[in-house]
């Protein structure tokens, strides 16, 4: 009998460990075809015009053409690009960190007259797209004189109500012991915020700095509305001014990999917290 037991226990282990393995096959090779787009986009910008459509697999380039990346910087204003990218997302993330935080944290929390009802509008603005939105606010972007400023290209994503969402469902798992400990020793509200619940809330405001950086880094309808003169484009919109009757897709292949490499290295950083606070954050509605 107890032979038997073992026996059994050692098969449900193999199993396992086939299953298992058989999982990381199947995640890897889906990996792979994820980053097989990357792979040619980062290759084709090493390439010579008449080899980047060539008939085979081409993978790797015969030489590395770095022609591509000299024409980029020495005929388009990508450096002005990406630093109005960046200064862009700087702001909407300054913004979303600050007041998609103190807003979940006050949905979570706080007891307030309507808090139910406001946050259900919220959730309902998230499903109102873009499109809907781009008139009137192109008409109060307009107004307020923003056509062609930071603030201006900013202004759409300021708050993010996803931010909001995000942020409420991590704080409504948040052990309220920690609060009450620090609400008995005197703090206040904002206190209890600033010392206690975001030192403690790292996956959450990481996974809400990489969706809101990205968010920002890759907005390009409402950029190439309030956009009219060339030094404000931002990366996105810039790389589309790139294209004419003749594309130069070596060139343009170069200016997408290196518009790419901000949101991987941010991803890169903060990735384990990214999962973690994702996880943490859908685990109660």
């Amino acid at each position: 009998m107890e032979f038997t037991t073992t026996l059994h226990s050692t098969r449900l282990k193999w199993i396992r460990r086939i299953w298992r393995l058989m999982l990381y096959i199947y995640l890897t090779i889906a990996a792979l075809i994820v980053l097989i787009p990357y792979f040619w986009m980062a290759s084709a910008s090493l390439k010579e015009p008449g080899e980047i459509f060539q008939v085979g697999v081409n993978f790797l380039p015969k030489t590395f053409y770095t022609e591509n990346y000299r024409i980029l910087f020495s005929d388009y204003q990508i450096v002005r690009w990406l630093v109005n990218s960046f200064v862009v997302a700087g702001i909407v993330m300054f913004t979303n960190m600050t007041f998609t935080v103190t807003a979940g944290y006050a949905f979570a929390r706080l007891r307030f007259k309507g808090r139910d009802v406001m946050f259900f509008v919220y959730v309902g603005a998230m499903m109102v797209p873009l499109q809907v939105r781009l008139i009137p606010s192109f008409i109060i972007v307009k107004e307020l004189g923003w056509l062609d400023t930071y603030q201006g290209i900013a202004s759409i994503q300021l708050i993010e109500f996803f931010g909001i969402f995000l942020i409420r469902q991590f704080m409504l798992n948040f052990p309220r012991e920690l609060e009450d400990a620090a609400r008995i020793d005197g703090c206040n509200w904002f206190r209890v915020l600033w010392q206690i619940i975001i030192p403690n809330s790292k996956p959450a405001l990481a996974a809400l700095a990489i969706f809101t950086f990205t968010a920002s880094w890759n907005n390009f309808l409402w950029a190439l509305v309030v956009i009219n003169k060339p030094d404000w484009m931002t990366i996105q919109v810039g790389l589309s001014s790139m294209k004419g009757e003749i594309i130069p897709w070596g060139v343009l292949m170069a200016g997408t990999f290196i518009s790419a490499l901000p949101l991987a290295i941010l991803y890169v950083m903060l990735q384990r917290l990214f999962v973690q606070g994702i996880v943490t954050s859908g685990i109660k509605g």
